[in-house]
């Protein structure tokens, strides 16, 4: 929050800068050009919420006729530019449409508040039931999706490194998810607190998949973003919690330089200070404990992390450490010593995080 008790909206991309960044300094025009114009508008779009902070951006509240438990979608289409919202194409309750990606987008926001709820009894990303808005079609060759504080918004990427960004659930669910850290912990977007964030949002958006296809912590593949790289790119997703590193390695996008361990931390002054990178940290101690106990991630692991991110002690500024220090005690208040405490301790001792 700022100085004024207002909660502050980050604005949270899916594809790190520095994949962007790669991808725009190739010598094939169909490949930069729009990698470049993603830049730009992203460069736009984040300092667009920096002044909506200072302004004050206006509170979103749920419909006075709203059901608690239920969510309260709408879908918008940009048709290709940049207005936001859009036009309105489908509401909450509505028939699905001939526009696969607006049935996705609506599918993918009830399936991230089926999830918080069922699991976590949390009413949508507030915890008061906020209505979940999607905008579709942004943008020309857009490749990315993002969070802007207040609405989600999805590119149709480029068709020659990214497809269509509503294809992955847990993309959808990973952009949701860093608004409830914006109305929780609000963890700052920088450095070890800004992998956090999107350490929690990789977490989120993976039991949000697996939730959907009700699979067990060893039935998940514990990719982000699993069939949104198109044909020609030599990868499998965006990351991997599994095994941080190799997710893709590719002529045109470079190497997944995401870390396992704190031996690999990467210190660096670009992406926020490697918020999309060092998240790799994190999140295989969250895929090692999560696969240690089995069964539902969500059940046990899961709930862990959310009692974290929920429970009033995070702070903005927390690192590595004070994270792990809170899963631990975390899962003893809830669990006693018994082995989910020992497998969340063992996790950060395995990615070398010390004081837990």
């Amino acid at each position: 929050m700022n100085t004024n008790g207002v909660q502050e909206p980050t604005f949270c991309t899916v594809v790190p800068p520095h994949v962007l960044d790669k991808l725009a300094q190739a010598e094939d025009p169909a490949l930069a050009g729009p990698a470049r114009r993603t830049l730009q508008r992203d460069a736009y779009e984040r300092t667009h919420r920096r002044l909506t902070t200072v302004l004050g951006a206006p509170a979103i509240a749920a419909p006075e006729d709203a059901e608690a438990g239920k969510p309260q979608r709408t879908i918008y289409d940009a048709t290709h530019g940049t207005t936001l919202p859009g036009t309105k194409v489908r509401g909450e309750g509505e028939e699905p449409g001939r526009d696969a990606t607006v049935n996705r987008a609506y599918a993918g926001l009830g399936a991230t508040f089926e999830l918080f709820f069922n699991a976590f009894e949390r009413d949508s990303i507030d915890g008061d039931g906020l209505p979940l808005d999607a905008t579709v079609h942004y943008d020309e060759d857009y490749n990315n999706a993002f969070w802007n504080g207040e609405q989600m918004v999805f590119g149709d990427g480029d068709g020659e490194i990214f497809l269509d960004f509503t294809i992955p659930i847990d993309v959808i669910g990973h952009e949701l998810a860093h608004g409830v850290t914006q109305y929780t912990a609000n963890l700052t977007y920088f450095g070890q607190p800004g992998a956090l964030n999107e350490s929690l949002s990789d977490v989120f958006g993976s039991l949000i998949k697996q939730f959907t296809l009700n699979q067990t912590a060893d039935q998940a593949d514990w990719l982000i973003g699993a069939g949104l790289l198109a044909p020609r790119v030599t990868g499998v997703a965006l990351r991997s919690m599994k095994a941080p590193g190799t997710a893709y390695d590719d002529d045109v996008l470079g190497k997944d330089p995401q870390p396992a361990t704190m031996d690999d931390f990467v210190r660096t002054g670009r992406d926020n200070g490697g918020v999309h990178i060092n998240s790799g940290i994190p999140n295989h101690a969250f895929y090692l404990a999560a696969t240690t106990l089995g069964g539902h991630a969500w059940e046990r692991a899961g709930q862990i992390w959310y009692d974290v991110l929920t429970g009033g002690e995070l702070t903005a500024q927390a690192n590595f450490a004070e994270f792990a220090g809170l899963t631990v005690a975390a899962a003893k208040a809830r669990f006693g010593e018994g082995e989910e405490f020992q497998a969340v301790l063992k996790a950060w001792e395995q990615v070398g995080v010390r004081g837990a």
